[in-house]
């Protein structure tokens, strides 16, 4: 399929303005003071403007050095060698705490230089967050911690994240192609089982595509998900970060997005959030669940999602 010599309108991303631009400076003046990593940065992520103009963003612990090479990743790849900021936990929580969020995606780096993957580390911080922060909602978006359960449990038991989230990112029949070598579909989904088995309340898990998958593998692998009790679903379309990377197959158009959204609900996902420039860490999904986590608060369980996310309308910044 050829793709067409410049991205469609649905693709592209207007720099912000006003405002948005202060606040977008001032976040990035804050994390580099404390020298903080984002993915929003290091992944090159198309909705930095948007998220940063509002005050969110998605921090990257455990370094910028990833121990994996996936081919649609632009964060480095190397050997960090065991070397972790033992401060970073507490930098963390106090930039966190001085930005009054309601909702913090706090994501990783695969470290298989470690014996726990950095475990450990992640529950610390999220801990030190808590802390500072009582009231903040935290994601855990982290690796797969090479299959170990007992790791998986230290975060969830540990550091008590109101959300654990993991990536399968393709379907699987690409997860070869597309993901390190040491990546699996199954191992990945037996990290989404062990942490509601452990006790997480609400598992998330993002599918790319765009990448060469037939519609019937996108929905067969919602429903493996969903039938591993994943809750949340983020779909988007997969963007190129450089010629290095593999290559955009097509350009999914924004009628498509809106079918597995339809489906994802059909399913009995409490939350889908499906569209061109969706990512993992996105808007409506975390608007949705700082709902849905307040309604658990207050009633003692999770309501199940309104389709589109529309009953809840929250603001993310406090």
């Amino acid at each position: 399929m050829t793709l067409p010599a410049r991205k469609p309108e649905w693709l592209r991303v207007r720099l912000p303005t006003g405002p948005q631009q202060d606040e977008f400076q001032g976040l990035k003046s804050r994390f580099r003071g404390r020298g903080l990593h984002t993915v929003c940065e290091e992944a090159r992520c198309p909705n930095i403007f948007e998220c940063w103009g509002q005050g969110t963003a998605t921090v990257m612990i455990l370094g910028d050095t990833c121990t994996r090479g996936c081919r649609f990743c632009s964060v480095n790849t190397g050997k960090p060698g065991g070397v972790v900021d033992p401060d970073e936990p507490e930098k963390t929580a106090l930039s966190l705490a001085e930005m009054g969020l309601a909702y913090v995606v706090l994501t990783m780096v695969d470290r298989d230089d470690l014996n726990d993957g950095g475990a450990a580390h992640v529950a610390k911080t999220v801990r030190r967050i808590k802390h500072h922060s009582p009231e903040l909602r935290v994601e855990t978006l982290v690796g797969d911690f090479r299959g170990q359960r007992e790791d998986v449990r230290t975060v969830v038991r540990e550091g008590s994240p109101d959300v654990f989230a993991h990536n399968v990112e393709v379907v699987p029949r690409l997860q070869r192609p597309i993901r390190d070598a040491r990546c699996s579909w199954d191992r990945s989904v037996e990290a989404l089982i062990a942490a509601k088995d452990l006790g997480s309340s609400i598992t998330k898990s993002s599918l790319m595509v765009g990448l060469g998958e037939e519609r019937d593998e996108v929905l067969e692998a919602m429903q493996l998900l969903r039938d591993a009790d994943v809750d949340v679903l983020t779909i988007g379309q997969y963007l190129r970060p450089t010629k290095r990377h593999a290559a955009v197959e097509r350009y999914v158009e924004p009628g498509e997005f809106a079918q597995y959204e339809r489906a994802g609900a059909d399913m009995g996902f409490r939350f889908v959030a499906s569209g061109p420039l969706v990512r993992s860490s996105y808007r409506a999904a975390e608007i949705f669940l700082t709902g849905a986590l307040a309604a658990e608060t207050n009633a003692g369980e999770v309501p199940p999602m309104d389709r589109y996310g529309k009953k809840k309308k929250l603001a993310v910044l406090t």
